[in-house]
């Protein structure tokens, strides 16, 4: 029988064996971006889920005269529906990364799939609008929102030269979806009632459980430069396993780790491009969302049949489709691969300046061009999203980040169409809602813009001083006080570093 040494000795032999192994096994994982092979399926997996998710979110809108002629409500409380869903699908968007980041991608869109299905499922048996905003509102908005900013951001962990198109297709699920699900849900509605079509719905969401599946894992290279105090957490983490859990150390290494994590994983809120991306978000969100909902009563209130509205916003969701596939292509060639930032402003503010010409748009000839602009850039600045959140975050905390900018889309999304049916009756006209919304979009670009020419100056300014001055060492007198400042030109953030002396008077 073994002492207490020798099982002691034998114990930690085995413990670091298991670390060694396990060290080992994860640097054969580790790789770069494929660019190709299963992240096609990747590409496949995240397409089926904007079609689940967001293209489901839209076809909701088909029941709002079903459930106002069922429950004999007004339309304002019916329209709330909508609104919660796709408020809770943004809002969550970030307890998605965080399940996905600590438990698995594959894990967290299954449980989103469960989730929003069963909340379809429940609201087929609905006996009231409030049962519908918890079923179909809150439930079916919390599993989108599981599944959604997950999925895309796997699409980034397996591109890097075709990230753009890889996007583009993966995103252009959302109108596609659309497209084919509009008159699928108005056929089932008139086959087997609004309960029946819910029921079939939520059956068909379950399809996110297979699409989790396809999200294979993937340790890429970057994801092991991390600090020394991650490797403490991950060791703290495998020695939590061997001890009581009702002990103080027990309690104290939960709490370490869990600070520890979430401060890596949330480090990127600290970084000013984050941040000036983040606020420019708040007024990109707020003004593409009231189109897609007064597009139709503007065209209406011009004198457009009710048909010919309709193909407005046909037109616009097909064309919506061919800038997330054409634009990604495009921002992936050689030429303006490295501007994939400025694309993305260029397509916001022409998003904005769409709607300073609307209200002098007044019949359909004019309205289609119209459609096709606008619809062609929204396409291609949402495919574009998730490329420039990677470009500022990096690949490691693209989850985190997407989850973080999803999440600043929830307010506007909510508050927008409201605001912009206030104006329109405060006003008698669609005209100060429009104009609202795209000063709104227009600022988003203006503030992007401005913010990179400051950092650009700020670049060349300390390039052109590096080269008057020794890189290493420079020596001034002011009278009888002698200092030196060092200056240090970090290729990545060129910031200066100087060691100030009082009383110095550069002039």
């Amino acid at each position: 029988m073994p002492t207490g040494s020798h099982w002691a000795a034998n114990f930690f032999q085995d413990h670091n064996w298991a670390i060694g192994a396990m060290a080992k096994r994860n640097r054969v994982r580790s790789t770069s971006p494929p660019d190709g092979g299963w992240g096609w399926m990747i590409v496949a997996g995240c397409f089926l889920v904007t079609i689940c998710t967001r293209a489901v979110t839209r076809c909701i809108s088909i029941f709002f005269v079903e459930f106002q002629t069922y429950f004999t409500q007004d339309y304002a409380q019916t329209a709330w529906i909508h609104s919660i869903v796709d408020c809770v699908t943004m809002l969550c968007a970030p307890l998605g990364s965080v399940v996905s980041n600590h438990l698995s991608c594959q894990v967290g869109i299954m449980l989103g799939g469960l989730l929003a299905s069963t909340g379809l499922i429940l609201s087929s048996f609905a006996t009231s609008l409030k049962h519908l905003y918890l079923t179909l509102g809150v439930l079916t908005g919390l599993g989108f929102a599981l599944c959604y900013s997950p999925a895309i951001a796997m699409v980034g962990k397996y591109f890097s030269r075709r990230k753009a198109l890889a996007y583009g297709i993966a995103m252009s699920g959302s109108g596609i979806g659309t497209f084919i699900l509009a008159p699928v849900v108005h056929l089932l509605i008139e086959q087997f009632s609004w309960r029946g079509a819910l029921l079939i719905l939520g059956g068909f969401v379950l399809n996110l459980c297979v699409c989790g599946a396809l999200m294979r894992p993937i340790t890429l290279k970057e994801d092991h430069t991390a600090p020394e105090q991650d490797h403490i957490c991950r060791t703290q983490k495998q020695d939590f396993k061997r001890v009581s859990p009702c002990s103080t150390l027990t309690k104290k290494w939960v709490q370490t780790c869990l600070c520890c994590s979430l401060q890596q994983e949330y480090s990127f809120l600290l970084m000013s491009d984050f941040v000036v991306l983040a606020v420019s978000v708040l007024f990109m969100a707020y003004g593409c969302s009231p189109l897609f909902v007064y597009l139709v009563p503007y065209a209406l209130s011009v004198g457009v049949s009710h048909q010919q509205a309709a193909f407005l916003m046909s037109i616009l969701g097909v064309i919506d489709i061919i800038g997330n596939i054409t634009f990604g292509w495009l921002t992936d060639r050689r030429c303006l691969k490295n501007y994939r930032y400025v694309c993305y402003l260029f397509a916001v503010g022409l998003d904005g300046l769409c709607y300073l010409c609307l209200p002098m748009l007044q019949s359909l000839p004019l309205l289609v061009p119209f459609s096709c602009t606008f619809g062609y850039f929204d396409g291609a600045y949402v495919t574009l999203i998730p490329v420039v959140t990677a470009e500022i975050v990096g690949t490691t905390s693209l989850s985190s980040a997407l989850g973080v900018v999803y999440f600043l889309h929830a307010v506007p999304y909510l508050v927008s169409p409201p605001i912009a049916g206030w104006l329109v009756d405060t006003t008698g006209s669609y005209t100060a809602a429009f104009l609202l919304c795209g000063f709104s979009m227009i600022f988003s670009s203006v503030l992007l813009g401005f913010a990179r020419l400051v950092k650009k100056m700020k670049k060349t300014q300390l390039r052109f001083l590096a080269k008057e001055s020794d890189p290493k060492l420079q020596l001034w007198t002011n009278g009888s006080v002698a200092y030196s400042v060092a200056r240090e030109l970090d290729h990545k953030d060129e910031e200066s570093v100087a060691v100030a002396v009082p009383g110095y008077n550069p002039t």
